[in-house]
């Protein structure tokens, strides 16, 4: 089995990771647990650590799209803890093996599902299914507004509104969006007539012809059923179009009816389910 040696990486180490995520974007959807966009929604915490695997031997193949040194020891996997979750993207032929028995010393209790990385021994979670939603770029009518610093307060507080609970704040946001993953992103904000913020989308673009990732969406409480969110999803997507993404995708509880119906409105199909592998309950 060829080893793989894990590498714990700051917010401020994390460009490497990001290439490589990129590079494994297809044009249709995501691949595994991790977009750049995943990272890049990560990083607007001052703390965040991103795991980077790579082909221990140093044989890999080295590939200038990766990282421009030609680093001999090739990038095999992007991961990082979410909650109980941990998410991974591996390359298309990684050893997921390889991968998966590295990860073990990650996987403590506590840490009971996988996202993107069968752990053998662990089965998909037999309630809990995501869809994954794509958007293929079309014209589209909007009143969404890209986000400047001007409307960072705003954007802030759509995104506290529409999820109680929500520590997100300023410093969150500017935090993001100073990381090595903000350039990656693309925000727009839908006003009421009198001006109030109404919703907001944050999208991160992948590459030219990659699929970009729509994380998060929000629509404030008060100004829900007018087509607000709609509007942002659109704004959001049509500016990633612009950039070169070759379609949008967004991952969303297949529970959450609400969600789903607002994507579709906007012309996302449902493209893929996906389950998380779950530690066995002890008996």
């Amino acid at each position: 089995m060829p080893p793989v040696v894990r590498r714990t990486l700051s917010r401020f180490d994390t460009p490497r990771a990001l290439r490589a995520l990129s590079v494994w974007t297809p044009a249709d959807a995501p691949a595994g647990g991790l977009h750049p966009g995943d990272v890049g929604w990560l990083l607007r915490h001052a703390d965040a650590t991103v795991h980077l695997w790579v082909d221990a031997r140093g044989t890999g193949r080295p590939d200038p799209r990766l990282d421009p040194r030609h680093d001999a020891a090739a990038p095999v996997a992007v991961g990082f803890l979410d909650g109980r979750v941990l998410r991974v993207t591996a390359a298309p032929d990684a050893d997921l093996g390889a991968l998966a028995a590295d990860a073990e010393e990650l996987l403590v209790p506590g840490i009971d599902r996988s996202d993107g990385l069968p752990v053998p021994g662990w089965h998909p979670h037999p309630e809990e299914t995501r869809l994954v939603l794509s958007w293929t770029p079309q014209p589209v009518t909007t009143r969404a507004e890209p986000v400047g610093e001007p409307d960072a307060a705003d954007r802030v507080l759509i995104h506290r509104s529409a999820f109680p609970g929500s520590k997100f704040g300023l410093k969150h946001w500017e935090t993001m969006r100073a990381a090595p993953a903000g350039h990656l992103s693309t925000e727009t904000l839908v006003r009421t007539p009198d001006g109030d913020p109404a919703a907001a989308a944050t999208g991160w673009f992948a590459g030219a012809g990659r699929c970009a990732l729509l994380e998060p969406v929000g629509t404030h409480p008060d100004h829900r059923g007018h087509g607000y969110g709609r509007d942002a999803v659109l704004g959001t997507c049509a500016a990633l179009a612009d950039r070169g993404a070759s379609a949008v995708a967004v991952v969303t509880p297949a529970r959450n009816e609400a969600a789903v119906a607002l994507y579709t409105s906007a012309g996302f199909t449902v493209v893929r389910e996906n389950r998380d592998w779950t530690r066995p309950r002890r008996a």
